[in-house]
């Protein structure tokens, strides 16, 4: 059975840092691609962030370019959400999602139903 277990959210000032991850167990990320979704609320889930293990190129919303970095363990199965420069209206539920492997290319977020499996999501709360 897939589990992702998504960790590491909180509550921070405004300017505060966190780094979320995303576990994974009964999976594998090698020759995968994960994606961090958000969604605040009563908005619809937003793609934040995405890394594909066959090419390492990481893609993020506009949003977050420059503030947050998408990295991951192959060795830990761990995928990890670096978060800085952290606004109010980064508040959200974080998501990690996976695609089942093998899969090859530009990872996208422009849509969850790329990804098949999902965590629960962790809580970050950003005051002003």
């Amino acid at each position: 059975e897939v589990q992702l277990a998504e960790s590491g959210g909180g509550k921070v000032q405004a300017g505060g840092s966190l780094r979320l991850s995303c576990a994974a167990s009964g999976f594998t990320f090698k020759k995968s691609a994960i994606g961090w979704f958000r969604q605040a609320p009563g908005k619809e889930r937003e793609g934040v962030s995405c890394i594909s293990d066959s090419d390492g190129n990481a893609v993020y919303v506009d949003s977050v370019k420059g503030r947050f970095t998408i990295s991951s363990d192959n060795a830990k199965n761990t995928v990890y959400l670096q978060m800085n420069s952290l606004k109010p209206e980064d508040t959200a539920v974080y998501y990690c999602g996976a695609i089942d492997p093998p899969f090859f290319g530009v990872c996208r977020i422009e849509s969850e139903r790329w990804y098949d499996y999902w965590g629960q999501g962790t809580q970050v709360a950003v005051s002003s």
